[in-house]
């Protein structure tokens, strides 16, 4: 079992950042890509950016390319989104999820699931 905490949500102002944080515990972290996810009202959940087990290949979504950045510190068991620029659009639940999918983008091939942070971008 793999227990993921989400940090970092809040509400800012269209334009400004934030940093999330998904904090790991159980089985190894290292052994798992990881993925985070947003679902905003009434919407489908959508993916929005993974990062392998090395940490060296990233994937985004082209709606936060250049935007967002995911990174990881396996050491500490803790993988960050850097979110600058951001948009009304961006506001949503976002949720950090592990595992082993067969497509990093697809939602079910992650295993284990945070209960996710708000993230609220004001116009």
């Amino acid at each position: 079992q793999v227990q993921l905490v989400e940090s970092g949500g809040g509400l800012v102002q269209a334009g400004g950042s934030l940093r999330l944080s998904c904090a790991a515990s159980g089985r190894t972290f290292s052994n798992y890509a990881m993925g985070w996810f947003r679902q905003a009202p009434g919407k489908v959940r959508e993916f929005v950016a993974a990062i392998r087990l090395s940490g060296i290949s990233t994937y985004y979504a082209d709606s936060v390319k250049g935007r967002f950045t995911i990174s990881r510190d396996n050491a500490r068991n803790t993988m960050y989104l850097q979110m600058n620029s951001l948009k009304p659009e961006d506001t949503a639940v976002y949720s950090c999820a592990a595992g082993l999918p067969p497509s990093i983008e697809t939602a079910s091939g992650y295993v284990y699931w945070g209960q996710g942070t708000q993230v609220t971008v004001s116009s």
